[in-house]
């Protein structure tokens, strides 16, 4: 049996990005202890993101990730879609700032963990789950839009009859609305059981002021309010939990819907996205620890290894020339004649190692070369420092993104290509 220090190892990581609130006149950050509860009992580790400044140039430090779940938080800031086309004015948008105060100060730091977070799932098909305002980031980093504000934009232009109410403030938690389920969905199959023949209904929570206007090309609707406000979507070609696939959004919050006073849930199939969810998390991570296995050392032929030794010593006897102040008497010229040929062949050294090689007098030859070939280099990372000053946190973040996957299918393809010449070698 493991002990528990190995159990950070053997269960999967979800990551969940904390919420900022004010307590004390301090900021504190937190997540619903639903959300938590959920996944630790289906057998995951929530691994808190906090909200603090430059967390979104860090995401590489919480890995592996195996799963992301974005759940509730502000307004997502409207530059990020098209806000522009809403119509409202400013005085709407003055009233809608004075209704939902709480839920109106935009939080950009957020914001921008919340996106980098998305667009790495989708780029690496890492399962994610988003419940409410996670689900309008899913459909935002996707190129979707959303609704400023409901009743402003949608709700004023429906018949009485058919206007939703999607925030009430003094029902917070009783509070419900008709949703009408999509059949061949997900959706349907975790609440079949609850769904009364031809109707297709069930009631759900509601903690919004804004939703999906434009739903993202790449997802297909699972639910709807009576007002035409998508309430559930997912990726049909991301959905597969038992094969680590779970791209989904939902707008409600299933792990509230509960009966007053009690944990039991209004619904059996409630708790259903969080335990697919979690399955799809567990697959992945199976998937990720078969794929990206311990490489074994390489095994050279008696021939190479002979020649590695020779290489070896020539840049300790040059580190041993540069620390120590030896001179050329004591060293034959053709033991240091090897380091220097290979480091004139070898053209996958950073510019610090070759500089430092240099120092320790490696480079004593070709050192013509060296000195253009660094001249070079810090003339690009010059101008490449330059054009990447005047990009946005956005930009530079999509950037780095894109870098961090170039460099998992470089190491992917140099491994498979070293592993190929090693047995050639064998043979």
């Amino acid at each position: 049996m493991a002990s528990n220090n190995d159990l950070s190892v053997i269960l999967p990581r979800v990551l969940i990005v904390s919420r900022r609130s004010v307590r004390k006149n301090k900021f504190v950050d937190f997540v619903g202890e639903y959300h938590l509860d959920l996944i630790v009992s289906y057998g995951a580790v929530p691994v808190i993101v906090p909200r603090v400044n430059g967390v979104h140039m860090l995401l590489d430090s919480f890995e592996p990730i195996h799963g992301v779940l974005l759940c509730e938080g502000e307004d997502i800031d409207p530059s990020l879609y098209e806000a522009e086309s809403s119509g409202l004015s400013p005085e709407e948008l003055e009233e809608i700032r004075r209704l939902h105060e709480s839920d109106t100060a935009i939080d950009k730091e957020k914001d921008s963990i919340e996106l980098r977070l998305a667009k790495l799932c989708l780029e690496r098909n890492i399962p994610y789950l988003g419940i409410c305002r996670g689900s309008q980031v899913l459909n935002v980093a996707c190129g979707g839009t959303l609704y400023q504000d409901i009743g402003k934009e949608l709700s004023r232009k429906l018949p009485e009859n058919q206007r939703v109410v999607h925030m009430d403030y003094d029902n917070y938690d009783g509070h419900r609305h008709l949703v009408k389920v999509v059949e061949n969905t997900p959706l349907q199959c975790w609440f079949k059981d609850s769904l009364e023949d031809g109707k297709m209904e069930i009631l759900v929570n509601s903690y919004h002021h804004q939703g999906v206007k434009r739903l993202a090309q790449r997802f297909v609707p699972m639910a709807f309010a009576p007002d035409g406000l998508i309430e559930g979507f997912y990726d049909p070609d991301a959905y597969n939990p038992e094969e680590g696939k779970f791209i989904m959004g939902l707008q409600f919050h299933p792990e509230r819907m509960r009966h007053p006073d009690t944990d039991e849930f209004d619904y059996p199939g409630c708790p259903s996205a969080y335990h697919e969810f979690v399955k799809a998390v567990i697959a992945y991570q199976k998937k990720l620890n078969s794929s990206t296995s311990v490489p074994k050392p390489l095994k050279l032929n008696q021939e190479m290894e002979n020649k590695r030794r020779i290489i070896v010593r020539s840049f300790s006897l040059a580190k041993n020339l540069y620390t120590a102040g030896g001179e050329m008497a004591t060293i034959k010229e053709s033991e240091l004649q090897a380091g220097a040929e290979f480091l004139e062949s070898n053209t996958a050294l950073s510019v610090q190692q070759e500089n430092r090689l240099k120092q320790m007098g490696a480079t004593v030859r070709n050192g013509g070369n060296y000195m253009q070939k660094l001249k070079l280099n810090e003339e690009r990372e010059r101008l490449a420092r330059n054009v990447m000053g005047k990009m946005s946190v956005e930009q530079l973040s999509d950037l780095m993104s894109f870098y961090h996957m170039m460099g998992q299918i470089c190491s992917e393809v140099l491994e498979r290509k070293l592993h190929g010449i090693v047995s050639d070698i064998n043979n």
